[in-house]
Order: C-alpha cells, then sequence, then structure tokens
C-alpha cells in the first residue's frame, strides 16, 4: 500500500470536542470498514481550519473513496515520496 497525507479544510476544525473528533473517527473507522478493499487510517492532525491525514491504500481513487462515502473533504491528496526524521539522520562520514 501507499502512504497518504491528505488535507481537509474543515472550518472551525480548531474548535471541535473530543467528543466531536470521536464522532468523525467512528465515521471514518466504519467507512473503512465498508470498502472492502486494504486501507488504514494512521493519525489525523488539526490545525486552524484544517485536517491533516495519513493514510494507506492501494491508490487515490480509494482515499477519495473513502472520503465521498464518509462525507469528509478531500481537498488534496498527496503520495508521500519519502519519510525521514531523527532516526534517519545516521552517522553520515
Amino acid at each position: 500500500m501507499k502512504r497518504f497525507i491528505i488535507e481537509r479544510e474543515i472550518p472551525g476544525a480548531s474548535e471541535l470536542t473530543e467528543a466531536e473528533l470521536a464522532e468523525i473517527s467512528k465515521k471514518s473507522n466504519t467507512t473503512v470498514e465498508s470498502l472492502g478493499v486494504p486501507y488504514r487510517w494512521i493519525t489525523s492532525y488539526v490545525a486552524g481550519d484544517k485536517v491533516y491525514c495519513i493514510h494507506e491504500a492501494d491508490d487515490e481513487d480509494v482515499i477519495r473513496e473513502h472520503a465521498r462515502r464518509g462525507g469528509f473533504p478531500a481537498n488534496s491528496v498527496h503520495v508521500v515520496a519519502n519519510e525521514f526524521g531523527p532516526h534517519t539522520a545516521g552517522d553520515q562520514k
């Protein structure tokens, strides 16, 4: 599966309560189960009026179908080309 970053524009996203976020999570999980194909929601981040989600699927069409069925916006969807962080620095000589 490929890893995707999904940007969702949701006005007032930063003001969503824990209960509201839990309901969104439940809806997403139910939608994932309904897809009938390999799909994994990794995590999501809320920042301002946006939610950034990391999901794994075989292709962008499946990501967009999840959004459509769940009633979630998917304003942009990008395949993650690579990942790096402090753990990848290694000892370069």
